[in-house]
């Protein structure tokens, strides 16, 4: 696999991720149904085993193409806002967009 393939499926990988809790109303994608409905806190806690899921293939393909980067905080905190910010269409369909009843 090339350089810039590892790049688009860690950002697909991404993408799906940071949605993933907001479209399941399964526990962790696979698990039973949350029955009335999961908690806003049980999404982010998706959201954060999910961060670091992605993290690590990431870092797998890294380790493939190469040696490993050595990274300073300010990495993380910006992949972590970047998760943040792709999970943002999940987060506007789970609770801003209107149902009918």
């Amino acid at each position: 696999m090339s350089a810039t393939a590892s790049v688009w499926l860690v950002i697909v990988l991404a993408a799906l991720g940071a949605n993933l809790p907001f479209l399941s109303q399964r526990w962790l994608v696979v698990g039973p149904k949350a029955v009335p409905a999961k908690p806003m806190a049980a999404r982010l806690a998706e959201m954060v085993l999910l961060y670091f899921v992605v993290g690590g293939v990431a870092l797998l393909l890294e380790r493939r193409v190469g040696q490993i980067a050595p990274q300073q905080w300010e990495f993380y905190a910006i992949t972590a806002t970047l998760f943040i910010t792709l999970a943002f269409p999940g987060f506007i369909y789970r609770y801003l967009l209107r149902r009918k009843a």
